[in-house]
């Protein structure tokens, strides 16, 4: 059955409580849908009675106009995979039904957990993400029965600073991940991918080597040695290398003991982020 489309607040307002549901699964979405958005509503499905989903590009966590310009939109397309996937709901609003007032005076603050990363190479990306995240947990609540919010734990840091403001704010939701699905070359699944030819797909592929090869080595508990992955992009020159960490999966702050010397123990969480042919890439993997 194919979606019911809405545009506005009430819309959405509306069609919810007619649904009246005992449980409602939202997934949050720029649209450009692959099969990771697709593994999203097919868990939101398996554990909801409703399931509703946005498509916004928020022009607001992008610092980049042309990066802005660019993002892929193609609705249509996305509804194909929507139904596909059994949502109910579909929430596509133009920006002046998110940003009625015009563009946010007052807005939240990512704090140093959003200001590394994405965030230095970003200024501004977080605060702005978690602007439209707020507004669209706030739009799509029930206020009535179980809510649950689901997010792709490709972004990692973004994940990191829902769930602290979901906290910090008292947001009466459930916040679920899904682990990332790769292609069968290991590449993440993104809508940036699309931007992409073939020879820069190939070329992005350095990511997940990198990542592998620093996970093998967690799993054995040896010296990480990070400078070896670091190597694997210099023989990339295709690929500009942002950052390539070890982090405390909490925190995300860089851990101490990833040295030449020091057997790795415990948990962790590998960032990496990289430009291809101008198209930023990123991608992460607990060990």
């Amino acid at each position: 059955m194919t979606p019911m489309i809405v545009h506005t607040r009430e819309e959405l307002k509306s069609a919810i409580a007619h649904a009246n549901p005992k449980s409602l699964g939202f997934v949050p979405t720029m649209g450009a849908l692959h099969e990771g958005h697709e593994r999203l509503f097919d868990k939101a499905r398996a554990e909801n009675e409703l399931v509703v989903i946005s498509i916004f590009v928020n022009e607001l966590q992008f610092n980049d106009a042309q990066d802005y310009a660019n993002y892929p939109r193609d609705l249509d397309t996305d509804l194909v995979m929507a139904t596909r996937a059994g949502v109910d709901i579909v929430f596509a609003p133009p920006a002046e039904e998110i940003y009625h007032a015009g563009k946010p005076l007052i807005q939240l603050h990512s704090g140093i957990l959003g200001e590394m990363y994405e965030g230095a190479s970003r200024p501004g990306h977080f605060d702005g993400m978690l602007a439209v995240v707020a507004k669209l947990l706030h739009l799509a609540d029930p206020r009535q029965g179980e809510y649950r919010a689901y997010f792709g734990q490709k972004d990692a840091q973004q994940l990191a600073l829902i769930r602290r403001m979901v906290a910090d704010l008292d947001y009466q939701v459930e916040l679920c991940s899904v682990p990332i699905v790769r292609s069968a070359k290991g590449l993440a699944l993104s809508s940036r991918n699309a931007l992409l030819n073939a020879e820069q797909l190939e070329a992005a592929l350095v990511l997940h080597r990198a990542i592998e090869l620093i996970a093998s080595r967690a799993a054995r508990h040896e010296p990480l040695n990070i400078d070896d992955a670091l190597g694997l992009f210099q023989m990339e020159p295709s690929v500009e290398l942002d950052y390539f960490v070890v982090v405390d999966p909490n925190t995300l702050q860089e851990l101490a003991f990833i040295c030449q010397d020091t057997p790795f123990t415990g948990e962790a969480l590998i960032l990496v982020a990289a430009k291809v042919g101008g198209v930023r890439l990123i991608d992460n993997q607990p060990i």
